[in-house]
């Protein structure tokens, strides 16, 4: 059934720009996977880098605006909540004081780093936690987007460029 979903997004042209897109906005994953997924599924690098940067900036203007409040509900609404808030709040203050000084560039940097706990959906946590105004934090957040966008689709340009042809495997197999 999941394979027969799988194909029904992914064959179609529209389907591979979708999937894309909704693997782009997922947290941790977000562009740094999309881009490779896209390229792997038929687009263009150019392609699989656009489709992910609209899909990894859609969420970050909504987190911005309403986790302050997400966090209030779920703190008067359970104690399992109220930990979970703290703790990404203590996260995000956490990765502030680093970034507090030089607010625009060090969010920028913050964001464009291609690793685990960093991007659009962590610099968006720390842009509200930190109080930024949405017309401040969102311009530092993309800058950050694009030159991630920029660097995963240079690994991932590179890395098709290695492709060892099938008798050239095979040498590499009986030679073993």
């Amino acid at each position: 059934m999941t394979d027969f979903i799988v194909e029904a997004i992914t064959g179609a042209d529209v389907g591979k720009y979708l999937a894309t897109l909704i693997i782009s906005m997922i947290p941790v994953i977000e562009l740094r996977g999309a881009i490779p997924i896209g390229v792997s599924l038929g687009l263009s690098h150019a392609e699989a880098m656009g489709i992910s940067i609209i899909g990894n900036m859609l969420p970050v203007p909504f987190i911005i605006l309403f986790i302050r409040p997400i966090f209030r509900w779920m703190t008067k609404k359970s104690g399992k909540l109220a930990r979970l808030a703290e703790k990404l709040e203590t996260k995000a203050e956490g990765k502030w004081d680093k970034i507090h000084r030089y607010q625009f560039f060090a969010l920028t940097i913050f964001v464009a780093i291609p690793l685990p706990g960093t991007g659009a959906w962590s610099g968006a946590l720390i842009a509200a936690v930190m109080n930024m105004r949405l017309r401040n934090a969102l311009p530092s957040i993309l800058l950050g987007v694009l030159i991630a966008g920029i660097l995963v689709s240079g690994i991932t340009y590179g890395l098709s460029l290695i492709h060892i042809s099938e008798p050239t495997r095979q040498a590499a197999i009986s030679y073993a």
